[in-house]
């Protein structure tokens, strides 16, 4: 099969289109074919190894433990290991090939991946291949973001600062769909594709600083990471709070060692003493979180929105398209 592959970290020029042996499934595994997986920002850091503490973490200090990147994907069974029972040959299924939050390849950007069975749920039938493969980790990260601090009720105020990206489409869409009133922040570009996915207002950052205004937040995601608590706090209601996600801006405002993880860290450290802090809960399944994800999907609430689609040759191009930061929603890679 083909598949990309890197051997050692680096720029983007390290990953390299090779054919190589098809895997041969465990028991408790899946064979897909391919028709789809994401690119978003884990894939960077991966590939290029920094901030340098994940490599110790568990993506492999001297060189990538696994050499095929790619998480998420969608596809077709192509076979099944003995153990496996909720999937035959020939369904359509969708998922994340990583457990939990790791930091590490994956090997979806091939033609064929092992998956565990319990990691995969069958592809909603209204969803593309492409759609659904860009839902496990932006999707994940988005809804556990959001259900930090307990405002997604009818009614509530959320302003979603990056949301016209994977992550922040994604975010605006699941909020509506609790019944938020949203406010979109980002730049100009992305206003539009923001009002489109159900954005009640938008805030073209470069022109307005919403830090500054009258209105007030019941909830602020900080999905790309570059202001502070102390930033959004006079537009916090008294009972709001604010959430950050972590982004780096691959490897711009932040350490090549720890990158945005002490940030991050220290703001999960301190939220348990300042009640507008909040920090999102790891102790919630990601499979509870797929199926939240699923109801809203089946009701017609969410539509992933992908940007570009790149052919698995172009992957190197691919993540340079999504660390550019012009994206309006999420990219795919297809074989």
């Amino acid at each position: 099969m083909k598949a990309i592959v890197q051997d050692r970290y680096g720029s983007l020029d390290v990953l390299e289109l090779r054919e190589i042996e098809r895997p041969v499934v465990e028991a408790d595994e899946v064979l897909v074919r391919v028709r789809a997986t994401s690119v978003h920002p884990d894939i960077w850091h991966v590939v290029t190894g920094r901030p340098y503490a994940l490599r110790l973490l568990s993506a492999g200090a001297l060189r990538p433990k696994t050499g095929i990147p790619g998480t998420d994907v969608s596809g077709l069974v192509e076979s099944v290991g003995a153990g496996v029972t909720r999937f035959k040959a020939g369904d359509e299924v969708f998922g994340d090939v990583v457990a939990g939050n790791s930091w590490i390849h994956g090997g979806a950007y091939s033609e064929y991946v092992c998956v565990r069975e319990d990691a995969l749920a069958h592809k909603p039938p209204h969803l593309t291949f492409e759609q659904a493969a860009v839902l496990p980790t932006s999707g994940i990260i988005a809804l556990r973001s959001l259900l930090a601090g307990g405002q997604m009720q009818p009614g509530k105020k959320v302003l979603i600062n990056g949301a016209g990206g994977n992550v922040g489409a994604l975010a605006v869409q699941i909020a509506k769909a609790y019944g938020a009133v949203v406010t979109g922040v980002d730049c100009a570009e992305k206003l539009e594709l923001m009002r489109a996915i159900g954005a009640d207002w938008t805030v073209d950052y470069a022109q307005e600083d919403f830090t500054q205004g009258s209105e007030r937040y019941d909830f602020i995601l900080d999905v790309a990471s570059n202001l502070s608590l102390s930033d959004c706090k006079r537009v916090l209601t008294p009972t709001g709070s604010y959430v950050l996600i972590g982004h780096d801006h691959f490897g711009e405002s932040a350490g090549r060692w720890f990158g945005s993880m002490p940030r991050f860290f220290v703001q999960l450290a301190l939220s348990p003493f300042e009640s507008r802090l909040a920090s999102p809960d790891f102790s919630i399944p990601s499979k509870a979180l797929m199926a939240t994800l699923g109801e809203f999907i089946e009701a017609g609430k969410i539509t992933p929105v992908i940007d570009r689609t790149f052919p698995l040759s172009e992957a190197a191009g691919a993540i340079r398209y999504l660390r550019d930061g012009h994206a309006r929603g999420s990219i795919v890679l297809t074989p």
